[in-house]
């Protein structure tokens, strides 16, 4: 695992064009091996990193003592602001399982929090059979199927369970058929449901 010193989270600079090339091309990189289709040209990366510089968004970069940008995750808000998305998160290859992943997360995590959100969520499609939703039709037993996912090659979304998220659902066929995207999402604040508000059961 890196050490803290050995790189900094830092918001990614709107003029800052020099950063904002090395994310596109981390993007690129990133992502070209199991989810061509994600962003399958270096200018899709590029326009993705403009859009994650939006008003209201959240766009920050793992960065070495040279400079190097060694992952990048970047923050939607939804319903209101309650909850925030990641989209996306890329950490260069050479550089995984060293921590970076889950420092830019819980950086994130940090911020949308400071923001009041309630919820932090994140779709991670398969769209290369690396889980046993994958290659398959979910429609006779959605439910059942997501209940017994089975990761079978390093699919990201046990990445984000040791991270504290769970499993909420499954859309199936997102990125054409047998291609599901599964969601996960976690809580970010925890506050007290009013009285009214719960479940008066029998």
């Amino acid at each position: 695992m890196a050490s803290e010193s050995a790189y900094r989270i830092l918001d990614l600079a709107p003029d800052n064009h020099g950063a904002k090339a090395q994310a596109a091309a981390l993007l690129f990189e990133a992502f070209r091996a199991d989810w061509p289709e994600a962003w399958p040209t270096l200018e899709s990366a590029k326009a993705q990193v403009e859009e994650s510089l939006g008003d209201g968004k959240i766009s920050l970069v793992a960065v070495d003592l040279s400079g190097n940008i060694l992952g990048w995750i970047g923050g939607l808000s939804h319903y209101g602001g309650n909850v925030w998305e990641i989209h996306p998160l890329a950490v260069h290859p050479q550089h995984r399982r060293r921590g970076i992943g889950r420092s830019l997360v819980e950086a994130l995590e940090n911020r949308v929090r400071e923001r009041g959100a309630l919820t932090l969520w994140v779709g991670t499609d398969d769209e290369s059979n690396m889980t046993s939703l994958g290659g398959v039709d979910l429609y006779p037993d959605v439910l059942g199927r997501l209940a017994g996912i089975k990761n079978l090659r390093s699919h990201p979304y046990q990445f984000y369970v040791k991270l504290g998220f769970r499993i909420v659902g499954v859309m199936p066929d997102a990125n054409g058929f047998g291609k599901p995207d599964i969601w996960l999402a976690k809580p970010v604040a925890r506050q007290s449901i009013p009285p009214g508000l719960r479940w008066q059961g029998s």
